[in-house]
Formats: structure tokens, sequence, C-alpha cells
């Protein structure tokens, strides 16, 4: 075969083999990922319910609400719920028995959402026979769970709500009495304060069990007596949500909390920001937050 020729015919195969290698790669790539397990991000949803705590945890493939708010924004909160298309909660948390964090629970568990498992502090004001989700869990035929320092809901495998306190009874302030949880995730972590105020935290920051966190919920709606300097700056999230709605109570939240969320750098939402919730999405170590507006008020 003349010189020329060959070369001609080296040039068209080269050219196809060019023109096939993308493709060959790209479809490589796609089998990899496929073969490959996906780390879903994790979505936390903190509801405007007023000056009361609701939130909704999307965990894979499982549904998890930590408080209820009122009895008067239960109905916001079932809005909120149905907005997520959430039929069926594997378990409930109520992180004390203040009226704005477990009165929208009967609401709730009248409803047409299956609930699962309740979860409640072991710590309480209130005897167990007399404690309100015990009332409620007895009426509606839901198991009840009293958890303590150091116990987990688990998730799935990496993935675990743990209880790092109370770790004593306060018998004059139940919000000391207040169930802190630490979520933890392949994703990243989130510290979930409910209403608890300096006195559990310091009980708490002693025992070693604060730890920096990517997300915080705010203690006690953003009030001052909670979120403390040695607090903020032991957890230092990326991300800080206030549950709160500052035409109930204009001290919150508090301007000596957003300075120590502020000053830690922190991204800062307020659940009243929003007519449906702030919607917090974790991924990678990374915490990014939105406001969700329903589309027609």
């Amino acid at each position: 075969m003349p010189r020329r020729f060959e070369a001609l015919a080296l040039s068209v195969l080269m050219c196809a083999v060019s023109a096939a290698l993308p493709f060959a790669l790209r479809a490589r790539a796609e089998t990899q990922a496929d073969s490959e397990p996906r780390q879903t991000a994790v979505q936390a949803m903190f509801f405007n319910v007023g000056k009361a705590d609701a939130s909704l945890y999307c965990l894979g493939d499982k549904y998890y609400l930590v408080d209820t708010g009122t009895k008067e924004s239960a109905d916001a909160m079932l809005r909120a719920l149905a907005y997520y298309q959430v039929t069926n909660l594997d378990g409930v948390v109520i992180t004390h028995t203040d009226k704005d964090h477990v009165g929208g629970l009967k609401t709730l568990l009248k409803s047409d959402i299956t609930v699962a498992q309740l979860y409640a502090p072991a710590y309480s004001v209130y005897a167990v026979e007399d404690h309100p989700v015990t009332k409620l869990s007895e009426k509606y035929n839901v198991a009840l769970t009293w958890l303590y320092a150091g116990d987990s809901i688990s998730v799935q495998e990496d993935m675990a709500f743990t209880a790092l306190g109370p770790i004593s009874l306060d018998q004059q302030e139940e919000n000391n009495n207040s169930l802190v949880l630490r979520l933890v995730t392949p994703q990243g972590d989130m510290l979930l304060s409910a209403d608890m105020e300096v006195q559990e935290e310091s009980e708490l920051l002693a025992a070693g069990v604060i730890q920096a966190a990517e997300v915080l919920k705010v203690g006690h709606h953003g009030a001052d007596d909670a979120s403390s300097e040695r607090f903020i700056y032991t957890v230092r999230p990326e991300l800080a949500v206030i549950s709160t709605d500052p035409a109930e109570d204009d001290d919150t939240p508090n301007p000596k909390v957003m300075m120590r969320l502020w000053n830690v750098g922190a991204d800062v939402y307020i659940t009243n920001q929003a007519s449906c919730c702030v919607e917090v999405t974790l991924s990678g170590g990374t915490a990014v937050g939105r406001l969700v507006n329903y589309l027609v008020e």
C-alpha cells in the first residue's frame, strides 16, 4: 500500500478512536457511579409555628419529628408536613413538657399521619403517670421510649440521634430537663438544644459532651438565658436556626445571642422569616439554608 494511503488510513483510525474515547470514558464513569453507594444529603425543616418548636428530619427514607409546637399552631405543623408529603413518621421526639413543644402532639396523633414511636426524656418535673406524653401514648396506642443521656435513636447503620442530656433532674425548671440531641450523619452533625438554659449548658460542657457541629438549633428560642458565649464558641456552627416569632416575644432572638452566633461566623435563620419553614440541607460537611414559603397564602 502506498505510504500516503497508509497515512490516510492511520489518520482515519485515530480520529475514530478519539471520537469514541469520550463516550467510552463516560460509560465507564456512569457504570462506576451506578455501582458505588450514593450518600444522600440530610435535610431538616424547622417549621414556622410561632414562638414554639417543631422540626422535621428527612434521613434517607425515614422521617422524624422533634417537638410539635403549641395546640394553637398544630394546624401550621400539619400543613408543613403535608407540604413535604409526609404520611408516616418513624419517630416523634418530645424534648420536654412545655406547651410550646408538646402542645400539638394530640392533634398529630389524631391526624391521618402514622406515628411509629414516641420518645421523651426520662427526667421531668412530672411523674411518669402524669406526663403528657405518657397519657397520649396510652390513649393513641403508640409505643413510648424514655431516653437518658447516652441513649441513641438508631436511624440506620451510620446515622443516629444521641441524647447528650439532661444529665440530672432540675426540679425547679423544666427547661433544664430538655432532651438535648446530637444528630450524627455521614454528611455532618446537627445539635438540637431544645429549651435548655445556661445551667444545663454548663453541666453538659463540664461533662465534655458538647462538641462542634455544622448546624445548631438554638436553645430556648434565642432568649438570653441560653446560648452562653462558651457554649456557642464550643459548637461553632456554620448555620444556626432560631425557632421563634418576635411578634410574640420581642426579646427573641436576643441581640446578644445573635451577636455571639455572628461572631463565630454562623449564618442565622429565624423561622418566622418564612411562611412554611427554614429548610437546611447538610451535605459533605457543608450546611445550606433557605426560606420556604407557600405559593398561595
